[in-house]
């Protein structure tokens, strides 16, 4: 599902009603827990949070001209997608938030690659997205991104 919107204010109030104020709590989340050098974006037609240009001139490798993408949120048919590329790349960030789900959750883990899909906005544990949020800098995001984009 294609939620259209320019900016994430757009984004949202065009988002599944149900869906609108789980969203915008994550992204107050994000904005507030995020470690500085991080900034909100629209990216891949989602509000993002990415490693602009101006901290990492290389861009993102499918797009130069891009910042690096980091973390998305978008509002799917079913569920919420939240889009942590650090999940995805560093195993010890996968292994604390797999380990650390169910003491913040009754739910089962519904986890892609880097997708977290969460289909009850009222389940959502943000207090655990929160502490997600503070645990990778974006030196932290650019050296694993490297690493993986070199191999």
């Amino acid at each position: 599902m294609q939620v259209p919107g320019n900016s994430t204010e757009e984004y949202i109030n065009n988002a599944p009603v149900h869906q609108q104020e789980a969203i915008k709590r994550i992204l107050n989340i994000l904005e507030k827990n995020l470690p500085i050098g991080f900034e909100s974006a629209i990216s891949y037609g989602m509000p993002s949070f990415v490693v602009p240009l101006s901290l990492y001139p290389n861009g993102y490798h499918c797009k130069k001209n891009e910042p690096l993408p980091f973390i998305s949120v978008g509002a799917q048919k079913n569920h919420i997608g939240f889009y942590h590329m650090g999940i995805y790349s560093i195993p010890e960030i996968m292994d604390w938030f797999v380990k650390e789900f169910p003491n913040h959750s009754d739910l089962k883990l519904d986890m892609g690659k880097s997708c977290i899909r969460f289909k009850n906005p009222e389940k959502i544990p943000f207090k655990l997205l929160e502490e997600l949020a503070t645990k990778i800098r974006p030196d932290k995001w650019i050296e694993a991104y490297e690493k993986a984009v070199k191999r």
